[in-house]
């Protein structure tokens, strides 16, 4: 019997696949337990464009993703902080604070998780952070600290 899946299910395949199962397995559990069903005409055209549907929305968060990039490009965010002999900070900067600095001066709502840094800033200068926009899409944001 020819199924799609509906979910991913181990040794079979991945939600949204068509494939070939023993009519037993169809039957038995796949069906029944909402796994999968019947691969009828109007079910893979169905199926068809949700893929279609969601390569669309895959392409319209990327153009979004890579014109976010684009913005960040030339955009620097400035941070006050306390600062000791030598330019060293008390306390460190870590990606929250840069997340909160870009949404209060450059109006962007960028998640902490999407910033990448080696590790917390904690002296005084000029740093380059890469922004997680996308699965292949980042972008450079220059933070510059101030004592």
């Amino acid at each position: 019997m020819i199924v799609i899946l509906k979910q991913d299910v181990s040794g079979t395949g991945k939600a949204g696949e068509v494939v070939k199962v023993s009519d037993g397995f169809a039957r038995n559990r796949l069906i029944p337990k909402g796994l999968a069903m019947e691969a009828t005409e109007g079910n893979i055209r169905s199926l068809e464009k949700q893929k279609a549907l969601q390569a669309k929305k895959a392409a319209e968060a990327r153009a979004a993703a890579e014109k976010t990039a684009e913005e960040l490009k030339d955009k620097k965010v400035v941070l006050h902080c306390k600062a000791g002999e030598g330019g060293k900070l008390f306390g460190s900067i870590t990606s929250k604070d840069v997340a909160e600095a870009a949404k209060e001066q450059l109006k962007m709502n960028l998640d902490k998780k999407q910033i990448n840094m080696a590790g917390p800033i904690k002296s005084v200068g000029n740093f380059e952070v890469e922004i997680k926009l996308y699965q292949d899409v980042k972008g450079r944001l220059s933070v510059v600290v101030e004592g």
